[in-house]
């Protein structure tokens, strides 16, 4: 399996930090931010990731090279214009092989057994998993509900109907996805993966939902930016692998 990162997108909300450099750039605790996530795949026995690139996508590139500094081999899928989430996943799809992949978001900071999720995945079958998280604000987030044996039943309030007790969970930005859900996809088209999710699980595709409990952070604001750079010198989350950045 490959993983893909998501980076191609232009920070807004963290501006004017990212008026000169792109988010997955910024660090926290004086690493960038897409580099812990490059770690936390290798250290899962990752070594092929594909990264999408567009807002000052060739700093990404000069920054991270080939991977092989990280252990990685780095593929890079340059979009000309933004085609979020779904269309970016599609418009890389020809690096995947056909097999599933596993997607994190550029601005995600997070501890997680990548090798307990993927054995969930396989073990249930599924056509897609979510990485999901208990909140309090989950709806503020984009409500993700969760029916029986794990399995996502809507998603803001799309989805199925009449399917009894659910639990309310969020979406945490990591996900892995058969890309047979994208067949319909037209190359070069815009749009959130969420709605071929939603597609899916009308169609009663077997859309999983993993609950983590471990550190997360969704470094996308300024306010959040900062507590992670708290977080990180309070010891929340450490970055183990400090022998493969020490050329940064």
């Amino acid at each position: 399996m490959k993983a893909m990162i998501l980076a191609a997108g232009f920070g807004t909300r963290l501006r004017p930090l990212t008026e000169q450099m792109p988010k997955p750039l910024l660090p926290i605790g004086g690493v960038p931010l897409i580099v812990w996530n490059l770690l936390l795949l290798r250290r899962h026995g990752f070594r092929d990731v594909v990264i999408n690139l567009h807002y000052l996508g060739s700093m990404i590139e000069q920054a991270l090279g080939d991977g092989s500094r990280f252990g990685l081999r780095i593929t890079y899928s340059k979009e000309r214009t933004i085609l979020g989430t779904g269309g970016g996943i599609k418009h890389a799809e020809p690096y995947f092989d056909g097999e599933p992949v596993l997607v994190l978001n550029g601005d995600t900071l997070v501890e997680l057994d990548l090798d307990a999720l993927i054995a969930f995945h396989w073990t249930h079958r599924a056509a897609a998993t979510l990485v999901l998280r208990e909140d309090n604000d989950a709806a503020q987030w984009g409500l993700v509900e969760v029916g029986l044996g794990h399995r996502i039943v809507r998603i803001r309030g799309k989805g199925l109907e009449n399917v009894g007790p659910t639990v309310p969970r969020m979406f945490a930005g990591i996900h892995i996805l058969d890309l047979r859900l994208l067949q319909g996809v037209p190359t070069g088209a815009v749009l959130s993966i969420m709605d071929s999710y939603i597609d899916a699980i009308k169609q009663r595709e077997r859309v999983m939902g993993y609950d983590m409990c471990g550190y997360w952070s969704d470094v996308g604001t300024l306010e959040r930016y900062r507590q992670a750079e708290r977080d990180v010198e309070a010891g929340l989350i450490r970055l183990e692998d400090r022998q493969f950045i020490a050329a940064q």
